[in-house]
């Protein structure tokens, strides 16, 4: 006998694949925290010192590149943050190099929405701030690029404009820790699977966005995604 629920289950988060009529279908989003070193000093950290940490944001808190966000409650300081993104289609634990590097299926363009004020209040009472950066709509994403169109997203322009003003600028190259590095360490702490998608963290220059502001996100090789703030 089938088993019946009690309720019609949520719908599966999905994200479109450039040229292909298949949707990749999201599991889970890992976020990498203070991966560019001008962005590790600028939140006041020493990037020299410190191994990857990581946070999550719910699936459903996925939004689609164009789409339009709400001003999240409990926040006057709502923060844009440009990452690539990276898109697994196998994974497993404690993987090796290779391993990492074949568990990739793409790339895409993202923007790590963060309520700052709610995230430094929580800091300061050193309390977990999930809810800063796990909210509905906080994880904006682009259509994913598979990597055997693109090729390794090593190196790039990654810029952020908020209004047409540039706000961000970097190289992908200039991560901390390179893409295939993120997979292995996080692969340390969870087994990772299809439809993991990893945010790997945002350069300097994040800031404030308030209702009415329009944010872009580009990404060389990869395209851009605008975001109304509603």
């Amino acid at each position: 006998m089938s088993q019946k629920y009690l309720f019609e289950p949520a719908p599966c988060p999905t994200v479109s694949i450039v040229g292909e009529e298949k949707i990749f279908p999201v599991r889970r989003i890992y976020c990498v925290g203070r991966n560019y070193a001008d962005h590790a000093r600028e939140m006041g950290h020493d990037p020299d010192r410190e191994p990857p940490f990581f946070f999550s944001k719910p699936a459903d808190g996925l939004v689609v590149g164009g789409a339009s966000v709400l001003y999240p409650p409990l926040t006057e300081d709502l923060h844009y943050e440009g990452e690539l993104v990276v898109a697994l289609a196998g994974g497993g634990r404690d993987l090796s190099r290779e391993e990492a590097e074949s568990a990739i299926f793409g790339y895409a363009v993202g923007n790590d929405l963060t309520r700052r004020d709610m995230q430094a209040e929580a800091k300061a009472l050193r309390r977990p701030w999930d809810l800063s950066k796990g909210f509905d709509g906080s994880a904006v994403l682009g259509p994913i690029s598979p990597a055997a169109m693109v090729g390794p997203c090593t190196n790039g322009r990654i810029a952020s404009y908020v209004n047409g003003e540039l706000r961000q600028e970097a190289d992908l190259s200039q991560m901390i820790w390179p893409v295939v590095d993120v997979i292995q360490f996080l692969s340390r702490s969870v087994a990772l699977a299809a439809g993991d998608l990893i945010m790997t963290g945002t350069p300097a220059g994040v800031g404030s966005l308030k209702r009415g502001d329009v944010v872009r996100v580009e990404i060389e090789k990869l395209g851009q995604i605008e975001t109304h703030i509603l």
